[in-house]
C-alpha cells in the first residue's frame, strides 16, 4: 500500500508499526524450518520480482530480507514509524476524519485509515489446565525461545498444523526425546521444492519472462487446488491420492499409518505440504500421541491417567485468525465499536469495506484468505482499489467514503452462501469463527477476486459525489 501510494503521487501517509522492524510474520516467526508453502515466484510483488530467491521455496530470512529489501528500493522505510503501537482509533462524523491513539498516549488524524494487521499475527494460546505449574520451558512457536537449547531434551509439542510440520524435522534429530500431541492429523502433500542454482539467477536476470512463466504457472496450479475446495470439488480426490500416496511410501508401520489418516475430508482444514514430515514422525525417538490432553504436570502433559514427560513444551497452535483488528478499539459513525458490528462474525464488503467505518479500508480483511493461492496477489488488488478510491478523495470529487449497509449485507450474504457449498463447511478449523461462520476465506477464484476489484462500483458507496453537490 505504501508502495501504490508513493508512485501515485501521495506524498502524506504514515504507516504505523508497533514492532522496531518490517516485516510482519516473516520478522516474528523465526522457528528452525520456517518457510513458505506458495512458491516464491508468486509469493512476491508483482512490481518486485526477485530474481536471487535461494529456494524454490523460500525460507523465513529469505522472504525477510526480501521484504525490508524491496521496502528500501522503493523509498517507503521513511514513511514507517517503528515502535508505534496503534491501540484505538475512532472516526470524528463533524471533521470527517479518524483520531487514532497509540500506545504512548499521542493522538493523530488522518483523513484515512487503512488497517493492514493481518490475520496471523496474533498467537492461539491453548488454555490447558496446569501449564502455569510446568516447571520447564514452554513457548509458542511464533515466539521461539532461541535462549533454549534442545540439545538432548525431551520435547513436547502441542499441535500439528502448518507450523509445526516444517519445525518438528529440523529439531527431531536433536533432541532426546519428541513427543508430538496431534488432535486431528492434517493432510500432508509432497512439497516439490529445489534449491536455485547459479545458473538459476542468470537466467531469471537475462530473460525475466522465464520467472514470470514459472508464476503464472504457480498461479493456475492454485486455481486448479481452489476449484478442489470450491466449486468443483471431485479434483480434492487427486489432493487425497497424493496425500496417501506420500503416506504408504513414507510411513511402513500400520499402526502410525492409522494414526496419521484424517477423518475429514481433503481441503476442509489447511492442506499442507512437505516431504520431512511423515519420515520425522518414523524415528525411534518419536511418539505420536492422539489421546486428549487432560492437563499439563509440572513434568509433563497429561492425556487421561498417562503422563508424558517433558523438560520443554513448544505449542504449535496456530493464531487468532478471526479476530481480526483486535485488541484495537475501533469507532466508526456514531461511535459505533467495530466489535460490536462484528459480534455476528466479522464482514466488510470484498473484504475492505465495513458499513458505518467511513473512509476506512482494510488489507487482508475478512473472507479474502486463501485456500489454494497466493495471498500477496489478494493485497495487490486489494491496494489497487483502494487507491482508486484515494485519488476519487484526492482529486476533490468525495470527501467521505461510507460503503452502503444494503450492498454490504448482499455481498456478505453471497459469500456466506457459496462458502456453505465449499469443503471449509464440513470441519472445524481455524477458518472458522466460534459461531462457526466462515469469517477468514474468499469463495472463489482469485481470477474472480481481480474482476471484482479492478475498479470500485462507485453505486455501491455513499457521499462518493462532488463535496460542493452533497
Amino acid at each position: 500500500m505504501a508502495v501504490m501510494l508513493d508512485r501515485a503521487g501521495f506524498t502524506d501517509f504514515t504507516v504505523f508499526e508497533r514492532a522496531g522492524d518490517i516485516g510482519g510474520v516473516w520478522r516474528e516467526n523465526t522457528y528452525p524450518g520456517a518457510a513458505c508453502d506458495v512458491p516464491s515466484p508468486l509469493y512476491s510483488y508483482s512490481f518486485a520480482p526477485n530474481p536471487t530467491w535461494s529456494r524454490r521455496y523460500s525460507e523465513q530470512p529469505d522472504i525477510l530480507d526480501y521484504l525490508r529489501r524491496t521496502a528500501k528500493d522503493a523509498g517507503v522505510l521513511d514513511r514507517v514509524r517503528l515502535n508505534t503501537e496503534v491501540t484505538g482509533a475512532e472516526f470524528d462524523e463533524e471533521t470527517g476524519r479518524w483520531r487514532i491513539e497509540t500506545g504512548d498516549g499521542e493522538t493523530v488524524e488522518a483523513d484515512v485509515l487503512i488497517p493492514a494487521v493481518g490475520q496471523l499475527s496474533r498467537p492461539a494460546m491453548p488454555d490447558i489446565p496446569g501449564a502455569g505449574t510446568f516447571t520447564g520451558e514452554i513457548f509458542h512457536s511464533a515466539r521461539w525461545r532461541h535462549d533454549v537449547d534442545l540439545s538432548g531434551k525431551r520435547v513436547a509439542v502441542i499441535g500439528t498444523g502448518a507450523s509445526a510440520i516444517q519445525f518438528v524435522p529440523r529439531i527431531q534429530p536433536e533432541v532426546a526425546h519428541l513427543t508430538v500431541f496431534q488432535r486431528s492429523a492434517p493432510y500432508v502433500i509432497p512439497k516439490p521444492d529445489r534449491a536455485y542454482r547459479e545458473w538459476h539467477h542468470r537466467l531469471f536476470r537475462a530473460l525475466p519472462v522465464t520467472q514470470l512463466a514459472g508464476r503464472l504457472g504457480v498461479w493456475t496450479s492454485g486455481e486448479f487446488l481452489t476449484m478442489a475446495l470450491t466449486s468443483a470439488q471431485p479434483l480434492g480426490k487427486i489432493v487425497e491420492l497424493l496425500f496417501r500416496t506420500q503416506l504408504r511410501l513414507q510411513v511402513p508401520d500400520a499402526r502410525l499409518r492409522a494414526r496419521l489418516i484424517p477423518d475429514y475430508r481433503a481441503g476442509c482444514k489447511r492442506v499442507l505440504f512437505s516431504t520431512e514430515w511423515f519420515p520425522a514422525l518414523t524415528k525411534s525417538n518419536v511418539d505420536v500421541v492422539t489421546d486428549r490432553i487432560t492437563g499439563i504436570t509440572p513434568d509433563g502433559v497429561r492425556t487421561g491417567a498417562a503422563e508424558h514427560a517433558a523438560d520443554v513444551i513448544i505449542y504449535g497452535t496456530g493464531f487468532k485468525a478471526t479476530e481480526f483488528l483486535a485488541p484495537m478499539r475501533i469507532r466508526g459513525a456514531g461511535g459505533r465499536e467495530l466489535a460490536g458490528e462484528w459480534a455476528g462474525g466479522a464482514h466488510a464488503y470484498l473484504g475492505i469495506s465495513v458499513p458505518g467505518f467511513p473512509n476506512m479500508f482494510l488489507i487482508y480483511g475478512p473472507n479474502t484468505n486463501l485456500g489454494g493461492n497466493s495471498i500477496i496477489y489478494m493485497m495487490e488488488h486489494q491496494c489497487r482499489y483502494v487507491l482508486q478510491i484515494l485519488e476519487q478523495i484526492a482529486a476533490g470529487r468525495a470527501s467521505v467514503v461510507d460503503v452502503r449497509r444494503e450492498v454490504a449485507e448482499s455481498f456478505d450474504a453471497e459469500v456466506q452462501r457459496r462458502l456453505s457449498r465449499s469443503v471449509w463447511s464440513g470441519c472445524q478449523s481455524w477458518y472458522r469463527d466460534e459461531s462457526g461462520r466462515i469469517s477468514t476465506n474468499w469463495p472463489g477464484l482469485v481470477w474472480e477476486y481481480h474482476r471484482r476489484t479492478a475498479k470500485p462500483d462507485l453505486t455501491a458507496y455513499r457521499n462518493l459525489a462532488p463535496t460542493t453537490a452533497s
